[in-house]
C-alpha cells in the first residue's frame, strides 16, 4: 500500500497519517472504502500494531476515518456538517507562513497565485497547466 521511511525525522505514525490523508484527498481511497485492519497493515509494514492504532485514532479524530464495531475502519465521507475548524485554522496558518516565505524569497506574487489556483483546479479534477 505504501512505504515508511525509517530514516525520516517524522514519527512513523505521522507518516502513516500523512499517507492515508494524501490517498483520501486525491481519491485513491474512496469515501466509505474499508482500509486495511490495524493488524494487516502492521504486518505489511513490519511495524508495531500500536503505532498503526495510534495513526488510525488520529485519522478518526481529524475526520478522515470512522470505525464500525466488528467491521473495521473506513474512509470518511466529507460532510458539510462536520468541519474541523481547528485543523482548518492550522492549515491556513501554514499557508500564510509559506506565502510569507515565498515573498521573502522574492517569488513573484502572480506565481504564488498561480500555484494556489492550479492546486485548487487539480483538486476539483481539472488538468495541470
Amino acid at each position: 500500500m505504501f512505504q515508511i521511511d525509517l530514516k525520516s525525522r517524522k514519527a512513523i505514525y505521522e507518516q502513516v497519517v500523512d499517507r492515508f490523508k494524501e490517498m483520501i484527498i486525491t481519491g485513491v481511497i474512496k469515501p466509505d472504502e474499508k482500509v486495511p485492519s490495524v493488524r494487516d497493515l502492521a504486518k505489511e509494514l513490519a511495524i508495531n500494531p500500536t503505532t498503526i492504532q495510534k495513526a488510525y485514532k488520529e485519522l478518526e479524530n481529524q475526520g478522515y476515518f470512522y470505525s464500525v464495531a466488528g467491521l473495521g475502519s473506513f474512509a470518511a465521507v466529507p460532510a458539510e456538517s462536520y468541519k474541523n475548524t481547528a485543523r482548518i485554522e492550522e492549515l491556513k496558518d501554514t499557508v500564510r507562513t509559506s506565502v510569507k516565505e515565498l515573498i521573502f524569497l522574492k517569488c513573484p506574487e502572480e506565481e504564488i497565485r498561480s500555484v494556489v489556483e492550479e492546486t485548487v483546479l487539480l483538486q476539483k479534477g481539472g488538468e495541470e497547466k
